[in-house]
């Protein structure tokens, strides 16, 4: 498959999108545009099974390299293998569902919807770049649009919020940019100074420059996976989104931080990553706490969802942290399941603060009786947050916590006996949550004229909750894909 295409449609898509006239025919385009995104996903997994099938080994599948700045050693090099596959099938279908959930986007419709998809372009090209600069360009493309979509289409302090937001990221992207640059000037590949990632992989960093560079690369990623203490953008940024900018937020950009903590600062720097582990340890398990603890204290619904994420994305570092084959396995599965998890959550709680116009639990309830399809949608996305049994939330979290136990090390069987306590945490704030919002008498008779999800809606999250169903039920699925992927991984961390 050419790989290019998962560019090139969300490319062609916004330029459509800007020609389009009228907010039925600019969405229309947009949803056209999300269908293709997620059909060609899935036939790039078929493809990449095939491939595996016929016995390709090959560290990346469908690479293709174009010189794009030779004196520098840049060129536009692209690849996948089974963890960035992963992440393109997270991004499709949240990209889907965030078209559906605005279908109602009347203020400055075309220039929203040419926002959200200039995000997917940019975290289809991040995921699929093995040139580290490539990379870091597609991560920058996603920024901006962050910021105008909060700061236009937001409420609350909405520019407050988007300007904390762009400017913790552009620390972070500092951060990252200072470890991609340490990784290039000590790469050497014949005679040359690359950016390419696997050439950097296969001929080593040296010690010394892996200990400087690496927490710049790891805390710099790290700013986009909400790694205490730089996860203060998160409830403020998530808060004063639009709903499908938040589902994109918490969904598909939080997950560009994971996946750069994991496929550049770990594998390229193996050594230093075993040697910061207990730091990364250490923050991750601060992060489960604090977020589960402080999400306790909320009583807005976005801001309930918004504390839980930092907390759930401690445990994709946590798993990262732990070095072992299973926890890194369940570090992606985790990233892949709050995505889903998180992006129906914001869903949910956008159409009832549509039709109730508050996110405040103490004034909703009853919300069982006149919102039936929405209610259930939130109920489910909270059992997944807390771990349910038979949804994606409790084989990822479950995976990160076999995985770290692996590690015989006492004080990290310590930290993971404590993150394995949050979930007693997590479950006191979902149900409360749940059992105030939705169940319960009617506390403002208003309530009683109010509809039920709309057929986009309702789309929306049957697209989300067969994600999540399909991993909680068969996650073999999703760890033979990504099975290829870790053991390469594995194999650079124990050869280094």
């Amino acid at each position: 498959m050419n790989l290019l295409l998962l560019i090139g449609v969300p490319f062609l898509t916004a330029l459509a999108v800007l020609a389009a006239k009228g907010l039925k025919q600019v969405r229309t385009v947009a949803f056209i545009g999300s269908v293709l995104q997620l059909f060609l996903a899935f036939y790039l997994l078929n493809q990449y099974h095939n491939a595996k099938e016929l016995g390709d080994a090959s560290t990346m599948l469908f690479e293709q390299s174009m010189t794009w700045f030779p004196s520098m050693g840049i060129s536009f090099h692209v690849g996948v293998d089974g963890i960035s596959i992963a992440m393109i099938l997270l991004t499709s279908l949240v990209v889907v569902a965030g078209i559906l959930v605005s279908y109602s986007m009347e203020l400055l419709h075309k220039e929203f919807f040419f926002l959200l998809v200039l995000l997917s372009l940019g975290a289809y090209g991040f995921f699929i770049s093995l040139d580290i600069f490539t990379m870091f360009f597609f991560l920058e493309v996603a920024v901006i649009p962050k910021f105008l979509l909060i700061g236009i289409w937001g409420s609350g302090p909405k520019e407050k919020s988007a300007m904390k937001l762009a400017l913790m990221l552009m620390g972070g992207s500092a951060m990252i940019f200072i470890g991609l640059s340490g990784a290039f000037y000590y790469s050497n590949e014949a005679g040359a100074r690359t950016f390419d990632l696997l050439s950097i992989a296969k001929n080593g960093i040296p010690m010394q420059a892996q200990l400087f560079f690496f927490p710049f690369a790891f805390a710099g990623f790290g700013v986009f996976t909400a790694l205490f203490p730089f996860h203060t953008w998160v409830p403020d940024g998530h808060s004063s989104a639009p709903t499908a900018a938040s589902m994109f937020l918490a969904g598909i950009s939080m997950k560009l931080g994971g996946y750069g903590c994991l496929r550049v600062a770990t594998f390229l720097m193996p050594q230093a990553a075993e040697h910061y582990a207990p730091v990364i340890i250490l923050l991750a398990t601060i992060a489960i706490i604090y977020g589960a603890f402080a999400t306790m204290m909320q009583t807005d619904l976005k801001y309930i969802n918004a504390y839980s994420s930092v907390s759930h994305c401690g445990f994709v570092l946590l798993g990262i942290g732990m070095l072992t084959k299973t926890s890194i396995t369940g570090a992606v599965m985790q990233m892949v399941s709050h995505g889903l998890m998180t992006a129906l959550f914001f869903a949910a709680i956008g159409m009832m603060y549509t039709r109730t116009h508050t996110r405040l639990v103490s004034q909703l309830g009853g919300l069982l009786k006149v919102m039936p399809f929405i209610s259930s949608i939130f109920i489910i996305a909270g059992l997944c947050s807390l771990g349910l049994p038979g949804f994606s939330g409790f084989v990822s979290e479950m995976t990160v916590f076999v995985g770290s136990w692996q590690n015989p090390n006492m004080w990290y069987r310590l930290a993971t006996i404590l993150s394995c306590a949050s979930i007693v945490v997590t479950a006191v704030y979902i149900l409360r949550a749940a059992g105030s919002s939705v169940m319960g008498p009617i506390k403002d008779q208003h309530f009683l004229s109010i509809t039920d999800a709309h057929w986009n809606e309702k789309l929306a999250a049957v697209v989300l909750l067969t994600g999540i169903v399909v991993i909680g039920m068969a996650p073999f699925l999703l760890t033979n894909l990504l099975a290829p992927g870790t053991d390469i991984i594995m194999e650079q961390l124990l050869y280094k």
